[in-house]
């Protein structure tokens, strides 16, 4: 992509002058004549350097025009090359505007190669700094993603497991969206990272955002950058998640939770493969791969007016359900193996615990409501806590059945609808009492034509 340079000068000579120069040098020129054009210009193009002269019409010899109008475009972009003209006369002005925030100065008549060189050299400049920030904010996402719990091989020695991982590797080697449905803790995020690491985006980053961390007011910001002054706390300008994923893969995790009034604003940047920072009007294009992953029925969220529909298609053209570790019997053994692997590496233990036989059978005979996730801490935990040679079904502190049974009981209470309650405790009155309606009534502090209303009502 070539290079595109701003030229402000009055002087129409001087602009078909370096117009042809730079043209030749295999640049685009935008040519404007006043400070007020160059401002617009800036507004409505992306220009990799300004080239300014530093006096107008209006005042041929102060330069003050020249420094205000570095001013303003520092406003607009802080780290925009600046390179001022100026007549040799006035080298001593040429000093003072890159104390205030030019980059460098030719003088009138210019030295073409010097000019050149300048031009080449701020121009690169800018962008390895631009880079070097890109590469920051990257870094520090990356190292987020690399703390997850969920990361190493796939165990896949299930028939459920292999038929997703099927699905899986073959889908990778495409650019196809694809979202990730699935139980919290099945592992969306790691299968995230395997489509992306066996994509033919590999070599490029993969950045990852919880949805429902994004706040609304934030959310712009967050996923698309900001100028600086932007808002009263953009100090800064700031590279949005769909920027750094360029040319890489973009991973959506939680996305049933992206506030309703921005879903629109994500649906046209996935169409579209556009979008403008806040604050300014530059549109910006990226290439992103799209993985999404929920744990909702969105086909729900849609019926009841919580998810767009239309983004809904833009972001489901491949699903994949992750199964429960439950429904993956064969696989919990080898994966708990793996945990106890990591889990003793983390603990700097030269050690690697074995696993006993009752401790496999509890493990095996557990429901595991937290997937993968409740696994890996439960083996960490045993881990630590294990005083002997082998982890036994003790040390792995899970729930009895009898245990099991009366959270069962208690969650089922807790979900039930109220009518349901009502009728049962007017079951189980009726039954203590011998089907006497007057007594069980008055247990419950009822009168006798309340208690038979409602025995119409569960009737």
């Amino acid at each position: 992509m070539k290079e595109k340079i701003l030229l402000v000068d009055d002087d129409t000579d001087i602009l078909s002058a370096l117009k042809m120069l730079l043209v030749s040098e295999g640049y685009l020129v935008v040519l404007t004549q006043s400070p007020e054009a160059a401002l617009a210009a800036l507004q409505r193009e992306n220009v990799d350097l300004a080239l300014m002269d530093l006096n107008y019409s209006s005042d041929t010899t102060s330069g003050e025009e020249g420094l205000a109008l570095i001013e303003s475009i520092r406003k607009v972009d802080e780290n925009l090359p600046i390179v001022v003209m100026t007549g040799w006369a006035t080298i001593e002005v040429a000093v003072s505007t890159m104390q205030n925030g030019a980059n460098d100065f030719v003088q009138k008549p210019w030295d073409i190669d010097r000019l050149i060189a300048i031009i080449k050299n701020q121009i690169k400049l800018a962008q390895s700094e631009k880079n070097s920030q890109k590469l920051s904010q990257q870094n520090k996402l990356l190292q987020q993603q690399v703390d997850s719990e969920f990361n190493g091989e796939i165990i896949a020695q299930s028939p459920a497991m292999q038929q997703t991982m099927h699905v899986i590797n073959q889908v990778a080697k495409s650019n196809a969206s694809v979202l990730l449905t699935g139980e919290n803790g099945t592992g969306k995020s790691m299968f995230a990272r395997y489509i992306h690491e066996h994509s033919q985006r590999k070599n490029a980053n993969q950045i990852s955002v919880n949805m429902g961390s994004v706040t609304e007011t934030l959310f712009e910001s967050e996923m698309f950058g900001h100028v600086k002054g932007a808002f009263t706390d953009a100090k800064s300008t700031r590279i949005g998640r769909f920027e750094l994923a360029d040319s890489g893969t973009l991973f959506l995790d939680e996305i049933a939770n992206t506030p309703y009034s921005q879903q629109g604003k994500l649906l046209r940047v996935l169409e579209d493969n556009e979008f403008e920072k806040v604050g300014s009007n530059k549109t910006i294009s990226v290439d992103v791969r799209l993985i999404s992953a929920t744990n909702a029925n969105l086909t729900e969220a849609v019926e009841n007016g919580e998810f767009r529909k239309d983004l809904l298609y833009r972001i489901n053209t491949i699903v994949i359900e992750i199964p429960n570790l439950k429904d993956r019997a064969e696989d919990i053994i080898p994966l708990a193996e793996s945990f106890l692997v990591k889990s003793a590496a983390k603990q700097n233990m030269k050690n690697t615990l074995l696993i006993s036989d009752t401790a496999k059978k509890a493990l095996c005979a557990y429901d595991w409501p937290g997937n993968i996730r409740e696994l890996s801490h439960v083996m960490e935990r045993a881990q630590i806590l294990c005083q002997k040679d082998s982890i036994s079904a003790e040390d792995l502190g899970l729930p009895s059945q009898q245990e099991k049974q009366s959270t069962a009981a208690v969650d089922t209470l807790v979900l039930a609808k109220l009518a349901d309650i009502e009728s049962a405790i007017i079951d189980q009155r009726l039954s203590y009492f011998n089907g006497n309606a007057l007594k069980a009534a008055k247990s419950l502090g009822l009168s006798r034509s309340a208690f038979y209303r409602r025995l119409e009502k569960i009737s």
